[in-house]
């Protein structure tokens, strides 16, 4: 497939089923951007759900359709919708009766990504989004007016016309982007520096996830590979040529280590290049040892681009984060600390635990599934993380899983994940209802504890987590 010109993304107009989703939203942006007719429509806006963020996007000149067919008007027009969408879904049934050509999510990504002179993406089962984030702020500063693809708002490039700023439009012919393995289509990409963070059991098995991010490393000029992560390093003899980065002493971006330094709201460490040998301080504005290695991730792609190490870890020491990952919401006068987290497979929930757990206070987790078929894959390992990175004092609340509609099982739900957290000796309710699990959770919290929401494919829990700040 021949990569795409400008005039061929602009010659036709483009509809997005499920426009506001977080993997349909910044390329939609980012379609626009490039001067493209886009409309759309999303379940979630005919639900009056995050009218907000529906009523940004019609100002930026996007028109929105109910999900009724309605839209969906001509053979010219493109339809893009994820692999998550239903072929019974109306714009789905109206596209195929009046032939419009089809594209998923991650097809039109590629294309637009594989068109670039420098193309970035950043891989791996958990920390895409942060490293993703890191690495376009890095570029940023730089200079190098990049486009960055984010499934996630990036805090630094928010703005009162930007609300939910998950994408960025550059003309420097640099695309930074996260690239999925969930569904198979990080197999579309061929980027010039292939960033792998991590390779651990979420949507598929290990074996299919060796193969998938063994051959997008091998299709990469230059891999930058976690050499912490035993299944990652395993992966290097596929790779043309390498940089490793990690805590691990042979890892060619490293820190000093007993120069790591933590607070709830920040990490620090001294950067060692064992290239050279140089050292660079590094000032983080995010908590957590896993931000840390986010951003070791994001210093050595960055070399491996041509930025000094120096210029690079300077410029993190601006990068203010991404909304839902580890987003301290608040505190409460009576000193609840209310905490956003997108934690929704077990790396990522255990991360996050271990930032809350290296400082004192009581944990609250609430989880909420983002889905049946996710829960009955990993449902056991994400228990053994609830029950054995919290405390005795701790207690882990769950709802039921997220669900907007569709045919899938839903028989087995998270009343299992909370007997067999129990069952590992941890404490753990079943609450079915969320806004019940806010009751338990309001009626619990004490001064000194923290409260933590965890969950994907859920914009709302943003609002689930103010509306509990605000209660306690």
């Amino acid at each position: 497939m021949n990569a795409p010109t400008r005039t061929d993304l602009t010659a036709h107009p483009w509809f997005f089923c499920g426009i506001g989703g977080s993997g349909m939203l910044p390329l939609a942006l980012i379609l626009k951007g490039l001067g493209a007719e886009v409309s759309g429509s999303d379940r979630s806006h005919d639900q009056g759900r995050t009218p907000e963020k529906f009523a940004w996007l019609e100002s930026l000149g996007f028109t929105l359709f109910p999900q009724d067919g309605s839209g969906v008007t001509s053979a010219d027009q493109v339809l893009v919708a994820s692999a998550a969408v239903e072929d019974t879904v109306p714009e789905m049934v109206r596209a195929r009766d009046l032939g419009c050509p089809r594209m998923s999510r991650a097809e039109l990504l590629s294309r637009l990504f594989n068109a670039s002179k420098t193309g970035i993406a950043v891989g791996g089962t958990s920390g895409k989004s942060t490293v993703t984030g890191m690495i376009g702020w890095i570029f940023t500063q730089a200079g190098r007016d990049p486009t960055i693809m984010n499934g996630a708002v990036m805090k630094n490039f928010v703005a009162p016309d930007a609300p939910f700023a998950s994408a960025r439009v550059g003309n420097g012919g640099v695309f930074v982007s996260e690239v999925d393995e969930s569904d198979g289509s990080i197999a579309l990409y061929t980027p010039t520096i292939a960033v792998l963070n991590n390779v651990s059991l979420d949507h598929k098995s290990l074996e299919e996830l060796r193969e998938l991010f063994g051959d997008f490393l091998a299709r990469a000029a230059v891999a930058v590979v976690n050499a912490d992560d035993a299944e990652s390093v395993a992966l290097l003899p596929r790779t043309h040529a390498s940089l490793t980065f990690g805590f691990a002493p042979e890892a060619a971006i490293s820190v000093l280590p007993d120069s790591v330094v933590e607070s709830p709201t920040g990490i620090t460490a001294t950067v060692i290049d064992r290239r050279d040998g140089t050292a660079h301080p590094l000032a983080l504005p995010v908590p957590g040892r896993h931000n840390l290695a986010n951003a070791l991730a994001a210093l050595a792609a960055a070399s491996a681009a041509g930025i000094p190490l120096a210029d690079a870890a300077s410029a993190l020491e601006g990068f203010t984060g991404l909304a839902r990952r580890f987003d301290i919401v608040g505190t409460s006068p009576s000193g609840v600390t209310v905490i956003d987290d997108f934690g929704h497979n077990p790396e990522k929930v255990a991360a996050t635990l271990a930032t809350l757990k290296a400082h004192p206070g009581r944990v609250i987790a609430f989880f909420q599934p983002h889905g049946y078929g996710p829960l009955r894959q990993m449902g056991a390992e994400l228990a053994e993380v609830l029950a054995t990175r919290l405390g005795s004092e701790d207690i882990a609340i769950l709802c039921d899983p997220v669900y907007f509609g569709g045919t899938v099982d839903r028989s087995v739900g998270s009343e299992r994940i909370v007997g067999l957290i129990e069952a590992h000796g941890g404490q753990a309710e079943h609450i079915a209802s969320r806004a019940d699990c806010a009751d338990r959770i309001v009626t619990l919290a004490r001064p000194g504890d923290r409260v933590v929401v965890m969950g994907a494919r859920d914009d709302t829990l943003s609002l689930f987590a103010r509306d509990i700040l605000a209660r306690v």
